[in-house]
């Protein structure tokens, strides 16, 4: 029983060690105080940090948990919250709330959620990115598009641009993380982005895995989650993030 009660000991301390946990905030957004969840690494110093955005369900368990696990890579992470509180059960909710999101509202608060992790003390402010997955990968596209500051973004499956004037205005190093099945973003748009994208000397990075459809990272997809093409994304994102914003300036 004491051997029980050791290793349980141990248990937790492991997991509390490596386990972020989150704090609501709330920040300004044009006219508006928006909320979001901040996770935020254990020790001291200047911190890179990440824009973390929902798919079209919402801010939901998952998406915090990403945000969780990022944090315990080393960086502050700002999980926002596109639909101001509502998250969908449904795929039905999910297209009505993502198709009732104001274009110019959502550019405001990736802009918001960027400019707020530059102003905290615990984040260096040159090295701020942004994640997405599904819809959130696209607006990870919008932020980079919108935002010269940006250091890095992460497109999981979301939409891309095509006009030449809109992505002369990336900046950021990209990883594009996309499925071969997945008929919303087939191989052949994801190709051609990746080609306009170099024919204007941007940092781009692509991974398309051949037997993987649409949301294939989210267990909770019980038809299309592929855990071991789920498990090389989250490397690919990890090795990606750390090469490009964890070079700190002195």
């Amino acid at each position: 029983m004491k051997q029980l009660l050791v290793c349980a000991f141990l248990l937790l301390l492991v997991s509390s060690a490596f386990s972020a946990t989150g704090q609501d905030v709330t920040y300004k957004s044009g006219d508006e105080t928006v909320k979001g969840v901040l996770y935020t690494p254990a020790g001291k110093g200047r911190f890179p940090a990440l824009v973390v955005i929902h798919e079209w369900w919402g801010l939901n368990d998952w998406v915090k948990e990403q945000a969780s696990k990022l944090a315990d890579q080393g960086y502050v992470t700002l999980a926002i919250d596109l639909y101001r509180g509502k998250v969908a059960t449904t795929a039905e909710e999910a297209h009505e709330l993502s198709r009732g999101v104001p274009e110019d509202r959502a550019t405001r608060d990736l802009l918001a959620a960027a400019s707020y992790l530059r102003s905290l003390k615990v984040v260096h402010p040159t090295r701020v990115g942004v994640i997405g997955w599904c819809m959130g990968g696209g607006y990870a596209l919008d932020l980079a598009i919108h935002d010269p500051k940006l250091a890095a973004a992460v497109i999981n499956y979301g939409h891309l641009a095509t006009e030449e004037s809109t992505l002369q205005q990336i900046h950021a190093p990209i990883l594009g993380i996309f499925g071969g099945q997945d008929k919303g973003i087939p191989p052949d748009a994801v190709h051609q982005f990746e080609q306009q994208m170099k024919a204007l000397h941007k940092s781009i990075e692509v991974v398309i895995f051949p037997d993987a459809g649409h949301a294939f990272e989210n267990p909770n997809n019980k038809a299309g989650y592929r855990a071991e093409d789920a498990a090389k994304a989250w490397q690919d994102t990890v090795n990606f993030l750390s090469k490009n914003l964890k070079k700190v300036p002195s």
